[in-house]
């Protein structure tokens, strides 16, 4: 995915403005996770839920990547199931190189 696909049509004003941050975190691979889940999820979460999500969204984009990633241990505060939940939006953070392009096309020169 590579942007908004959803529509905030439906949304409620903090919906959509919680939608938009997601998709323009600064860092891509931030707008990556927070976007997907975001898409996915932001109908659906609670009151508590959406205060939640916006105090993890607060988090510096660094510490979050290297979190999630788990190239830093989660902080305490954070290992809730809302956490668990936007981490499994983790796409593939592996750069792309000519090897791992050859490897996937499956050319083995």
């Amino acid at each position: 995915m590579t942007g908004l696909a959803r529509t905030s049509a439906d949304l409620d004003p903090r919906r959509r403005r919680i939608l938009y941050r997601c998709w323009h975190r600064g860092i891509r691979e931030m707008d990556l996770v927070f976007g997907s889940f975001a898409e996915a999820e932001i109908g659906r979460l609670s009151d508590a839920e959406l205060d939640e999500f916006e105090a993890i969204m607060g988090e510096d984009d660094h510490d979050l990547h290297a979190w999630i990633t788990g190239a830093k241990p989660l902080p305490e505060h954070l290992r809730t199931p809302l956490f668990a939940r936007v981490a499994a939006y983790t796409p593939d953070f592996d750069p792309v190189t000519k090897a791992s392009l050859e490897a996937r096309l499956g050319n083995t020169r």
